[in-house]
């Protein structure tokens, strides 16, 4: 049996990177996936990938800062799968911010909307449904940003240790419903976002990690899926830490 066999699952950012790991890692343990992103034709593509290896898969295109397409997204699950016991909030932005400074409004309430406030957002779409379905895994995904200062990222580190709060409350509240809630925070993981953000010079921050190495997507889909699985039943709102030792 797969660790999540009968489990519907909703990841976001699912057409590269993380996202797309977890997708297929989800659906190889016994998972229905609907894979969401902006990225209508790489998710697709992954999305029929899973399909035709045997998988029970399905996209949907999802702007995360939209309430409208987040009830859209969850409803076409339900409507495709029959319910919803997993959400991945995955989805995120990373660009060059500069100091405090040199922060703009415009990239402070856009790095602001998609890193933390997509999350309530997904959260509020999906929660009535784990609530109908009897319990539920959310997995927030965070990043070791939030727990240190950074000279250049402020507005994404805030973001991301807004998340920290907004899991461990959530946490809380729906635990009497079999709702369990806990984030993942990442380090330095090779995914296109990493490589984008820093002009390509990635696997020169690999020399700072005590394991000598970058992440991979697969090592945070891993932690996802312990943490969605029945495995974690007893784990609720927990900061899971995948760096390679960096915070160590």
């Amino acid at each position: 049996m797969g660790r999540l066999d009968g489990k519907v699952a909703l990841v976001t950012g699912a057409a590269r990177g993380q996202g797309e790991a977890e997708a297929r890692l989800f659906s190889a343990e016994g998972a229905a996936v609907v894979l969401a992103d902006v990225r209508e034709a790489e998710g697709t593509k992954v999305a029929a990938e899973i399909a035709e290896s045997g998988g029970n898969a399905a996209f949907v295109q999802l702007d995360v800062t939209s309430p409208d397409a987040w009830k859209a997204a969850v409803a076409d699950a339900v409507a495709g799968f029959g319910k919803l016991d997993v959400l991945v909030n995955n989805a995120a932005i990373w660009r060059g911010e500069g100091g405090i400074e040199d922060i703009t409004s415009e990239n402070w309430d856009d790095l602001l909307n998609v890193n933390a406030k997509a999350t309530l957002l997904g959260m509020q779409a999906a929660i009535p449904e784990m609530r109908r379905a009897g319990g539920g895994a959310i997995v927030n995904v965070g990043s070791t940003l939030a727990m240190h200062g950074a000279a250049s990222s402020a507005a994404y580190s805030a973001a991301k240790a807004a998340l920290v709060v907004l899991t461990r409350s959530a946490a809380v509240q729906y635990a009497a419903e079999g709702i369990r809630v806990n984030i993942i925070h990442p380090g330095s993981i090779d995914t296109p976002m990493l490589r984008e953000g820093t002009g390509g010079k990635h696997l020169d921050i690999a020399a700072r990690i005590p394991l000598g190495r970058l992440g991979q997507p697969i090592d945070i889909a891993r932690g996802a899926l312990y943490l969605a699985s029945d495995e974690a039943s007893f784990v609720t709102g927990v900061q899971l830490v995948i760096d390679g030792g960096t915070q160590a």
